[in-house]
């Protein structure tokens, strides 16, 4: 399948039906609302002023475009409304190579040519990011075309495949016209959405979690850097920051929360649902930098009279993130913790044994007002996974992961 560049194409010469060149191309449009990829018309600069040259009117693209009509039926062009224009939206422009995982700016775009009713279709099949693109552009009508070639020829080429390619658009507007979201960029591990946000810009990175759905936002967010996670959460309106906070991990979403602002931080809790805003606004009231101020407080805590039965029952209805059920706790009356069952010993009894006979001995929980560096020493001594937090009188408060912990070492580095 042939294929051009579009920094080769642009400013090529125009002819119309009778062979008379009438102009130069300026842009390539695409119309996102009809097709991605392809190319929806050309816009021709002319002595009258820019026209627009629909891809069904061009009869070849060979040393120049030759349409099919004359020029006088060509409209003006009355604003780019609805149009991706590849030169200037592209060129140049930063974009997310969501199968590298990276942020990588665009040198040159490759526009593959098929044929459809005889006609002449061009269509982005992939953005150049490497040397060779940018040498084209540097040298075009400097050397001559033949030798340029040969130049080019000896460039190994970088290209990202247009499928893999995620476009940053910062108005909100202009996003829903050309149909831009981040459905490929949301596939990615959280981590992975976090290192490629830490390399945009303010602006841009709004412009991300403004579009990701909640649930991927904030497991985003989560693996953020702090001072960038709360740059991110300064700029959303309250009623999107609250939206991405209620599917945080409460120990995250109240660690983020007391970066802020009091005036900022209450915004974003009025718009939580009740539900949320009262677990978070219960862990703000815990010291940062203690046991309690760490710990999650959704876990998965059983009588302790049950059997193995009931506690399968229960994690099918458990909705909390996995990291919170490696471990189920027994309580007694009044919430006492009394024990710990590993998952890993549930998944192997019978139906009917008793959840006490699957207990880990021996039993390891740290008060809530332990400071930072004792959790990390009880974690490491004891290899932990999890570790129940309890208040004055023995009650399991909250869990803290091994992810906790990770977050918290990170932190101090």
């Amino acid at each position: 399948m042939p294929s051009l560049a579009l920094t080769e194409l642009l400013g090529a010469p125009v002819f119309d039906t009778a062979g008379t060149q009438c102009g130069r191309v300026r842009e390539l449009a695409l119309a996102p609302q009809e097709d991605r990829s392809r190319v929806a018309m050309y816009v021709i600069r002319t002595k009258a002023g820019d026209r627009v040259l629909p891809f069904t009117f061009v009869g070849s693209v060979e040393g120049g475009v030759y349409a099919t009509t004359a020029v006088s039926s060509w409209s003006p062009l009355n604003g780019a409304e609805g149009l991706f224009l590849l030169g200037r939206d592209l060129l140049d422009q930063q974009i997310i190579d969501v199968h590298g995982r990276k942020v990588v700016r665009v040198n040159d775009v490759d526009l593959h040519q098929e044929v459809s009713n005889s006609r002449p279709v061009l269509k982005v099949g992939s953005v150049d990011v490497g040397v060779r693109g940018a040498v084209r552009r540097l040298l075009k009508g400097v050397v001559p075309m033949l030798a340029l070639r040969g130049l080019l020829a000896k460039i190994p080429p970088r290209p990202i495949p247009w499928e893999f390619v995620d476009l940053i658009e910062t108005d909100p507007a202009r996003r829903v016209k050309l149909r831009i979201s981040h459905d490929r960029l949301a596939r990615l591990h959280p981590a992975d959405i976090a290192d490629i946000v830490e390399e945009l810009a303010p602006a841009e990175r709004e412009a991300v979690f403004e579009t990701l759905d909640e649930g991927v936002a904030a497991d985003a967010l989560e693996e953020v850097e702090p001072k960038v996670q709360k740059s991110i959460v300064e700029s959303l309106d309250s009623e999107r920051a609250a939206e991405i906070v209620e599917e945080m991990n409460p120990d995250a979403a109240a660690d983020l929360l007391a970066d802020l602002s009091a005036e900022r931080t209450s915004e974003i809790l009025r718009e939580m649902e009740p539900a949320e805003r009262q677990e978070v606004a219960e862990l703000l009231e815990f010291g940062e930098n203690t046991a309690a101020g760490h710990m999650n407080t959704e876990f998965l805590a059983l009588n302790v009279n049950l059997k193995a039965r009931d506690a399968v029952e229960a994690l099918r209805r458990f909705e909390g993130g996995v990291e919170s059920v490696i471990t189920i706790y027994l309580v007694a009356s009044r919430n006492t913790l009394v024990g710990a069952v590993p998952l890993a010993k549930l998944v192997v009894a019978q139906p009917d044994t008793p959840l006490l006979s699957l207990t880990q001995e021996p039993l390891i929980s740290c008060p809530a007002g332990a400071k930072e560096d004792e959790v990390a020493e009880l974690f490491d001594k004891y290899n932990l996974l999890t570790l129940p937090v309890v208040d004055e009188n023995k009650q399991l408060t909250g869990v803290i992961t091994s992810d906790d912990v990770i977050s918290l070492l990170r932190s101090k580095l």
